[in-house]
């Protein structure tokens, strides 16, 4: 168990609005001195848990246009196009560092001293241990980000930095030493105590399941670099029992307003679109026909043949780029996609439909526009076509347009569909840690040999009817028997592990001629993918539906899964211009896979390097290359 002794800081004068004036007062005390035994670690557990939401300020910056964007799970753009914001960057650390991590410190330090001179309370223990387990979770989360934390920080001194193999050493044992204790230790019992832990009630046993599942999760990260110690934590945590079911999710209510609670997508000004990269994974996958999942009468005109894939306009849209689609329009509805893409995103101008999201809410009048023009090539004033998108579905790569944008206006937020408005509205539950993941850690562990209670295929199979609970999607028995392959050559089914072929005919509209013809359409060939194995295989079909179930609410570990992984497919972004952040990304080699196409990290805060160079300094030894986005963490793939 890590010891550190430190005095409480001012920090505890932030304690949240939940607890009573005289509370207040108890807290806002040394905690070493002589009030020590009045002094409680649940409200600094509480203060950490709540900044860890992030409130809208914090959580437009580092969830949505950082790890939303990393991850591909909407239209990408800045850090996945290279670009960084060093205050961005600071505003997060600061916020994570100096009220998450450092309450937690504070925390076990005070439950330590008290369960050392006998003045704890029964439940003192079940404190100390979910502090070390949040503890643990946030340490992952910034070491993940920037490739570097500080064990040893957050006492008032500036900090040196630990390698990311020294942080996941550290917590990997302190999520087992905590667990063992959550084995036998008490639940509290007090209301006074249980409300301020909105994900559990500061229930042991729930703890606990979050323990080994997230014992679970950073042992994986390290499958690739350190598969022995990975498989030990992580056969160890599978036996101890992880989160299986919906009631035991580590989720937090949302709140409206403006405050830890509020939505981490609600910000309106953030389009949210669809993604290429879920696109391509969904359209196709599964079997199940758009005519049988949208069956008013209002979709029927727009409902298209499986086979089909829209109108080529290879004049107007990028072609640079590895995504499939490239140089589409697709003018109407897929005739296959699977049954959560429609529970998720919402097709483009259906307003009757009450998940549309009209953000933001002072125009309107760009969210609900459907008509825009191409413009002639050789003409840009004049109009080559004016196109209606709705009930469209389409998701453009981000990238460098170049001249093309100038002929097309296209690529707007009104134009493609967008993320439904329960998951905008603060009115749902952010989700941390869900049952669906456990399942799908627990397929990949079996794939690689490990021993768990699961066959491989009875947990995806469990992974997907979770994930399709939880978004009220239905088919899903039929789903898991599809052959069917989506756009990027993956099936669904466990038992079908037949390649597709290279190519497929495919019919669409020539836009400049509007002939009918057909189209060899490519599946992404073995130089554009970082995954070079297979497209059917186990590991893509796990990979491929932990991505689709893990949008809108874990995009940090759907980043971490493809830079560990190189999975799932990821498209490169448009290059008809060089990218300002990305300048070895060209046109010549934008074809053949490489890790320094995707974004591997955060640089630093500058004010880390300008007020702690030691600090600075110790952070790049540990991180054994420069400190930018392109530097690949410890446990991620490296040049091939």
């Amino acid at each position: 168990m890590n010891k550190i002794f430190i005095t409480l800081s001012a920090l505890v004068l932030s304690v949240l609005p939940f607890s009573s004036c005289r509370d207040f007062d108890e807290v806002n005390r040394d905690p070493l001195a002589a009030h020590r035994d009045q002094v409680l670690s649940e409200y600094l557990i509480n203060r950490a848990m709540m900044t860890a939401q992030q409130d809208p300020h914090i959580a437009e910056r580092a969830f949505v246009r950082y790890w939303k964007n990393a991850s591909h799970q909407q239209r990408e753009g800045s850090l996945s196009l290279g670009g960084v914001d060093d205050s961005w960057s600071g505003d997060y650390y600061s916020r994570m560092t100096t009220e998450s991590l450092k309450p937690l410190y504070q925390a076990i330090a005070i439950s330590e001293e008290k369960i050392r001179s006998g003045s704890a309370k029964a439940y003192e223990p079940t404190l100390l241990a979910v502090a070390r387990v949040w503890r643990a979770y946030m340490l992952s989360e910034i070491c993940d980000l920037f490739g570097v934390a500080a064990l040893e920080g957050y006492t008032g001194q500036n900090p040196t930095y630990a390698s990311t193999q020294a942080v996941y050493t550290f917590i990997l044992k302190e999520l087992q030493e905590a667990a063992e204790t959550l084995k036998t230790s008490p639940t509290p019992t007090e209301q006074a105590v249980t409300k301020l832990d909105h994900a559990y009630g500061f229930n042991a046993s729930k703890w606990r399941r979050y323990a080994n599942s997230l014992r679970m999760r950073l042992s994986m990260r390290l499958s690739e670099v350190e598969p022995t110690t990975a498989r030990t934590h992580f056969e160890q945590a599978a036996a101890e029992g992880g989160i299986l079911k919906a009631e035991d999710r580590l989720q937090v209510a949302e709140q409206r307003g403006w405050h830890d609670l509020s939505g981490v997508m609600s910000r309106e000004w953030n389009a949210q679109n669809l993604s290429a990269t879920y696109n391509n994974l969904v359209v196709g996958l599964g079997g199940i026909t758009s005519a049988r999942q949208l069956t008013d009468a209002r979709y029927q005109p727009y409902l298209r043949a499986e086979n089909y894939l829209g109108v080529r306009y290879d004049k107007h849209f990028p072609l640079m780029t590895t995504d499939p689609m490239r140089g589409f329009y697709f003018d109407g509805l897929p005739g296959k996609i699977d049954p959560r893409a429609y529970k998720t995103f919402i097709v483009t101008g259906d307003t009757l439909n009450s998940e549309f999201c009209f953000y933001p809410s002072w125009a309107t009048h760009r969210v609900k526009q459907t008509k825009y023009k191409l413009s002639k090539v050789d003409n840009p004033k004049e109009t080559l076509i004016e196109l209606d998108t709705r009930f469209t579905w389409n998701a453009w790569v981000s990238g460098a347009w170049g001249e093309l944008s100038g002929i097309n206006d296209v690529a707007q937020i009104g134009a493609m569909p967008r993320l439904a408005q329960k998951y905008r509205a603060s009115t749902s539950v952010r989700i941390f840690f869900p049952e669906w993941e456990t399942y799908f850690l627990l397929a990949e562990a079996a794939v690689r040999g490990w021993s768990v209670s699961m066959s491989a295929k009875d947990a995806y199979e469990a992974g997907v009817r979770a994930s399709f609970a939880y978004h009220g999607a239905g088919f899903v028995d039929e789903y898991l028997t599809s052959q069917d392959y989506n756009r990027v050559g993956t099936s669904v089914a466990w038992d079908h592990t037949t390649e597709p072929a290279a190519t497929r005919t495919m019919e669409c509209i020539d836009g400049y001629t509007q002939q009918r013809e057909q189209y060899t359409y490519h599946y992404p060939e073995a130089k554009s993918r970082l995954y070079k194995a297979a497209m059917n295989d186990h590991l893509t079909k796990i990979i491929t539906q932990k991505f689709i179930a893990n949008v809108p609410w874990l995009p940090l570990e759907s980043w971490s899964d493809h830079r560990r992984l190189g999975l799932p497919f990821f498209e490169t972004p448009a290059v008809e211009k060089p990218l300002d952040n990305m300048l070895h990304l060209t046109k010549a080699g934008y074809e053949t896979a490489s890790i320094d196409y995707y974004p591997q990290r955060l640089p630093l805060p500058s004010n880390i390097s300008s007020t702690n160079k030691p600090g600075h300094a110790s952070a790049l030894q540990a991180l054994g290359g420069p400190d930018g986005v392109f530097t690949p963490l410890y446990w991620a793939k490296k040049k091939q």
